[in-house]
């Protein structure tokens, strides 16, 4: 028998983890999660924002194949009637279940979270959901706000809850129906913190002492950066409290004080996020089945806490593109806890000190595309087939290979011989890539760059991270027929991961470009 499959999702989770390296966080749960773990540390997200994320991984195919770069079509419909990777564990005879933001909701997955297709039963959405931008931050003068910044007393919200505490009841109540039922299942939970706005219980902001929170490395925008590549963060500049600051369109800055309340509140909702799944991960161990359930722990992209001079994702860069990736798999990252004993006790981030590191990590870079063919491996089913180079018609296929060949890889003899080939994956005989793309309406910073609906885009930005560089071509692109132009080059962007970690310097004009465009069209 297959094991089950818990698959924890995140909003706008950058990996600003106890596990990655973070000093700051308290992240103890995810941590101890890690622990047990193998943790990819160069996991990328194929475009920055919610939908067209969420649709590519779950569906094992590329913004290009899904054809949703915004959010107002579905691929059924749109593209090609593709399974997703839930869909294809229902068929092999497990109980799907969603929980809280899994699919992006709305059009891009039919009103349904693409239910019945995808689900057993109607997904779950928490019933304090709707409120999520309405006026419930208190101001210093006393009355409600929908502010960005937003540490609320959770007993004044609506209902006396919030949304994620929602889901992570529900979820636990699932686990133990399954378990009741001796059910095989594929649980997904999606939680919506850190996603704007950062409303938490307010306790979590004595975690970040006012003297402990810094500017980020680089707000300044990049003296080389070409004009598209730049997102204008228009979406927390229509929250109250940052109206209020008036700032200029597009570059701003933010006042250094707010960029600080911002970094501190983002920490502080990593930190809620972590409490829940840390009571998700320990009510597993009370229903008896960490050691028969496989964890994947991810997010759908990253955000930016002012590098760049930006925020939010909406760009190519790592800070909007990287991503938390951790795989548990009892009996292969760890070994089999003995019968009773604990392997997730829930840890309180208010007395916790002691951080836990990754069992096993890999530097390989790797793509949220790759999810799909790697849980149907680990799970023990036969891995999609990769997809032909035109697969509109192709129910099944994956344009991600499997990436449990990196599980056992240690780092120091770094995969050196090439990997076995056969139909079903893709020859990889030259180091990994991961390709991200994100769509601008123009040139220049507008109202609409952040998120251009597909019948605005003129041009997309297509960008390959190796280990060792990340390479962006902006290209002409005509939204009526979703191709691009790449002899219409508006901009490019090149940057030396040893030297320039940050991604300030751009030398894309002092290099010769023609091996790494050759790569990027292949």
């Amino acid at each position: 028998d297959g094991m089950n499959v818990l698959f924890i999702v995140v909003d706008d989770l950058r990996p600003v983890l106890g596990c990655y390296g973070d000093k700051l966080v308290k992240s103890p749960n995810i941590d101890q999660l890690a622990s047990q773990s193998i943790v990819f540390s160069n996991a990328y997200a194929q475009q920055a924002v919610c939908a067209p994320s969420r649709v590519s991984f779950l569906t094992g195919r590329r913004p290009d194949t899904t054809r949703l770069y915004d959010f107002y079509s579905y691929w059924r419909v749109h593209a090609g009637n593709y399974s997703t990777m839930p869909q294809y564990f229902k068929a092999n005879g497990y109980v799907t279940l969603s929980v809280g933001k899994v699919f992006h909701p709305g059009v891009s997955s039919n009103y349904s979270d693409d239910y019945p297709y995808s689900w057993s039963v109607p997904p779950f959405h928490p019933s304090t959901e709707k409120y999520e931008n309405d006026k419930t931050c208190r101001g210093k003068d006393g009355k409600l706000y929908a502010n960005l910044v937003c540490p609320v007393d959770v007993t004044e919200m609506p209902s006396g809850t919030l949304p994620d505490i929602q889901s992570t009841e529900e979820a636990i109540r699932l686990l133990n129906v399954m378990k009741t039922n001796k059910e095989k299942f594929f649980l997904a939970v999606g939680y919506h913190k850190p996603h704007i706005p950062l409303r938490y219980p307010q306790e979590f902001l004595k975690l970040y002492p006012w003297e402990n929170i810094t500017l980020a490395p680089d707000p300044w925008v990049p003296e080389k950066l070409p004009s598209v590549a730049y997102n204008p963060w228009t979406d927390i500049r229509q929250r109250d409290d940052v109206k209020a600051l008036n700032v200029s369109f597009p570059y701003g800055p933010l006042p250094d004080d707010f960029q600080r309340r911002i970094r501190q509140s983002y920490y502080a909702a990593v930190s809620y996020l972590d409490t829940q799944v840390g009571l998700l991960l320990n009510a597993l161990d009370d229903a008896g089945l960490s050691n028969s359930t496989i964890v994947v722990f991810t997010a759908d992209h990253g955000w930016s806490l002012g590098e760049h001079g930006e925020w939010a994702k909406y760009s190519n860069f790592d800070v909007a593109t990287r991503v938390p990736l951790i795989f548990y798999v009892p009996g292969m990252t760890t070994s089999s806890a003995s019968q009773g004993e604990r392997v997730f006790p829930y840890l309180d981030p208010f007395s916790h000190i002691l951080g836990s590191v990754p069992q096993g990590q890999s530097k390989k870079v790797v793509e949220l595309v790759s999810l799909f063919p790697t849980l149907a491996e680990l799970a023990g089913l036969p891995v999609p087939p990769a997809c032909p180079e035109t697969s509109f018609h192709v129910a099944l296929c994956t344009e991600g290979a499997s990436i449990v060949r990196y599980f056992n890889a240690s780092e120091e003899k770094a995969v050196e011989e090439k990997d076995g080939c056969d139909d079903t994956c893709r020859c990889f005989d030259e180091e990994p890539v991961a390709f991200s793309q994100y769509p601008r309406p123009a040139d220049a910073p507008q109202w609409n760059s952040d998120k251009p609906k597909l019948k605005d885009i003129r041009i997309m930005g297509y960008s390959m991270r190796t280990v060792d560089y990340r390479y962006t071509v902006w290209v002409r692109f005509y939204p009526n027929n979703f191709s691009a132009d790449f002899e219409d080059i508006h901009a490019g962007e090149f940057y030396m991961m040893e030297t320039d970690p940050n991604q300030d310097y751009n030398i894309y004009n002092n290099i010769s470009h023609g091996v790494f465009f050759k790569k990027l069209l292949g």
